[in-house]
């Protein structure tokens, strides 16, 4: 995966059809080109067919094993590697090579990995075939940088497909579009000074890459998924893309292809840039999307401690009970589930991954049906859990994830006016009925004092008809506080309803003033707002806090300022932001805004920028930093936006009354591995979100 996150390789040729890279020892068998996929002509079914069984799914197994889990995450004095470690650790070419001769997994039982997955609730499992290292996990003609030339001499991989199919779960693969080792794949590492790209040919790759996915399509029976990664080089592009998609369909025309096939994925969040080729379904990485995405099909992938391959130092796994709230809270929003466990190079499970397989199987077995076949939640927010939902003929079925059991014994389903069939929990093999009544818009349902399950315990509610749910309105606003004043607009979705509002504690009723177009308010104020039809409340309330702030004085800088901002680069290894006053600056200097330029490595590097932001008007501001690794963002020397730590590229944010004119502003930002960026932004009350404008940064 991209650092701790991001994933995959490829392989590589002969020393002999290539002098230029002599260095390199994996010997490259004569592959009988990929044909163009245009020459090969299959009818691919409609995208639901295809889709079908995945959607169903929801909850399948990631496996991270390749030739990274010899030095398990440890090179020389450093402990924090994972399956990037020949990058990361930047170990040559021939030292790494070596680990093939350790590399032997004799307690590798296909039969037991895939029966813990079925066990666990998981319906699929996705297994790399290569990773960025390039190392085949596979018996494959096209280089000897396989594992049939390890002490193992065996096929994981044959022996895994034979247990999926054994034990009903679909088999798919991993698969790096990038490649360390192979001597055609460019760019080099920038630290590999000693490589040589003299004689490198990418169309050769991508002819070598064409013709392993040949293998693994043609030689281990119908696959699932092909999961690709590591596309993110200026090398790859769309048409690469396109052209792989293809050809691979050609071959297996019912097979799924994630997003990363492609070149216009939105980083670690994983979806698909407007406009650009987004393969069958976007891969979100380490993170699940806020909200729901209607009509898209999306998959979270997600480590179950912080690296994808083994490291033995690493114990920081996640509980069961975390696993299981986030299959429920990606289920709710109509996403997939796939979890990583990063095998030993002796081919074992790490203990701490199986007893939380077990522990999820458990929850699993009593609760499958609240997971499988289902879709998102109908509800914006939920207080005490998630819901998914199932349509059957004229009936409406809703599967209640309850993290926050009520203490007082009733569950409340606000919005919802269809009348209950039955409810039950979902865990009781008798499902005896649980009695409902009705609070106005909320639907109650009376249920034990004590929750059967203090992990997620799944109440069923069975509606007559089609869903009839309203939630509460929405406040169509980023800002709770205000230098002067603020409008206040409400919105909702359903129709044939109206929305009144109230303020203070007091709740809305028939009577309340309606809202019929934005007002403003000019002090502090609590806004209660909820939507009724014919008099009668249909949704529950919503509220808001709005107030009105200080607005911090602008600076009087004491010298003539000048466009751009100072910084200050630094070089090192970090988990997250150091104390700079311990570090002294690899280069100090003047830059037009937050651009990494001038640095010395591509990775393993910090900037702090500094310099004064001039505001146009007085007004609250919000600013975010997007950044991949982490980042701070001061206004005066307040901390304003907090994105520190290892992390894909992700956005946080921070609010802040401010005078018109200058204030101070300081940015800081470190990169370890994989992908670098920072994006400063900023919007106002009267100003739409926006990159930080260059003309507003001054220095002095």
């Amino acid at each position: 995966m991209n650092r701790c996150f991001l994933l995959i390789c490829c392989c590589l040729f002969a020393i002999g059809l290539h002098p230029a890279n002599a260095q390199s020892k994996s010997k490259s068998k004569t592959a009988d080109p990929a044909k163009p996929a245009s020459s090969v002509q299959a009818k691919i079914p409609d995208a639901d067919s295809r889709m079908a069984w995945w959607r169903d799914a929801r909850f399948g197994m990631f496996i991270h094993w390749g030739l990274y889990a010899v030095p398990a995450g440890e090179w020389k004095d450093k402990t924090g590697y994972g399956e990037w470690i020949r990058t990361s650790a930047e170990i040559p070419l021939d030292d790494y090579d070596q680990f093939r001769t350790k590399f032997n997994p004799v307690k590798f039982d296909a039969d037991a990995w895939v029966k813990m997955a079925r066990d666990a609730g998981m319906k699929y499992i996705v297994i790399t075939s290569k990773h960025h290292d390039g190392f085949c996990m596979f018996d494959t003609k096209e280089t000897d940088f396989n594992i049939m030339t390890t002490p193992f001499k065996r096929d994981p991989m044959k022996e895994l497909a034979a247990a999926c199919k054994k034990y009903g779960l679909k088999f798919c693969f991993y698969h790096s579009i990038m490649d360390w080792h192979h001597p055609d794949y460019l760019p080099r590492r920038e630290w590999e000074k000693d490589r040589s790209t003299e004689g490198a040919d990418f169309d050769r790759y991508i002819a070598y890459m064409k013709a392993e996915l040949k293998e693994l399509l043609t030689n281990y029976g119908d696959i699932g998924v092909l999961w690709f990664d590591g596309e993110w080089e200026n090398t790859w592009n769309e048409k690469h893309g396109k052209e792989i998609y293809n050809y691979v369909k050609s071959l297996q025309p019912n097979i799924l292809v994630n997003n990363r096939v492609g070149a216009g994925r939105l980083d670690m969040e994983g979806l698909t840039k407007e406009g650009a080729f987004g393969g069958d379904f976007g891969t979100p990485e380490q993170q699940i999307p806020p909200t729901g995405l209607p009509g898209v099909d999306w998959e979270t992938c997600m480590t179950m401690n912080d690296h994808w391959g083994y490291n033995k130092a690493d114990k920081n796994f996640k509980s069961a009970k975390e696993i299981i709230r986030m299959l429920a809270d990606i289920a709710s929003k109509g996403g997939n589930y796939l979890l990583n466990v990063g095998p030993t190079s002796e081919g074992l499970i790490p203990r701490e991954s199986v007893d939380r397989l077990a522990v999820i199987g458990k929850w699993m077995k009593a609760n499958s049906e609240s997971v499988y076949q289902t879709q998102a939640s109908p509800f914006r927010q939920l207080s005490w859990g998630r819901c998914t939902r199932k349509s059957s003929g004229d009936k409406t079925i809703l599967y209640l994830h309850i993290f926050d059991w009520p203490a007082n014994g009733e569950l409340k389903l606000a919005g919802v006016l269809n009348t209950p069939e039955k409810a039950y929990l979902l865990s009781d093999p008798q499902r005896l009925p649980l009695k409902t009544d009705r609070d106005n818009d909320a639907l109650v349902i009376a249920v034990p004092k004590v929750a059967p399950d203090s992990i997620n315990s799944v109440v069923v509610v069975e509606l007559k008809g089609k869903l009839d749910q309203t939630d509460p309105p929405l406040f169509v606003t980023d800002f709770d506080s205000f230098t002067d004043s603020l409008p206040v607009t409400l919105s909702t979705d359903r129709d044939h309803v109206e929305i009144r509002y109230s303020t203070g504690t007091s709740e809305p009723t028939g009577t309340s003033a309606q809202y019929l177009q934005p007002f403003t308010i000019k002090t502090n104020a609590t806004i209660n707002a909820r939507c009724f039809r014919d008099g009668k409340p249909v949704s529950g309330t919503i509220s808001r806090e709005f107030r009105k702030a200080d607005p911090v004085k602008a600076q009087d800088p004491d010298r003539a300022l000048f466009p751009g901002l100072r910084y200050s680069y630094y070089e090192g290894t970090w988990d997250s932001l150091p104390d700079y006053r311990k570090l002294t600056p690899a280069a100090e200097g003047i830059v037009p805004d937050f651009v990494f330029t001038p640095r010395n490595q591509e990775d393993l590097f910090s900037f702090v920028y500094s310099g004064y932001v001039l505001m146009p008007e007085t007004s609250v501001y919000i600013f975010y930093t997007s950044s991949d690794d982490g980042s701070r963002l001061y206004i005066d020397d307040k901390l304003v936006a907090d994105n520190d730590g290892l992390h894909g590229m992700g956005e946080k944010s921070g609010s802040i009354a401010l005078s018109k004119g200058y204030h101070k502003i300081r940015v800081a930002y470190f990169e370890r591995t994989g992908s670098d960026n920072l994006i400063v932004m900023v919007k106002g009350q009267r100003l739409p979100k926006q990159v930080l404008p260059k003309s507003w940064l001054f220095f002095n």
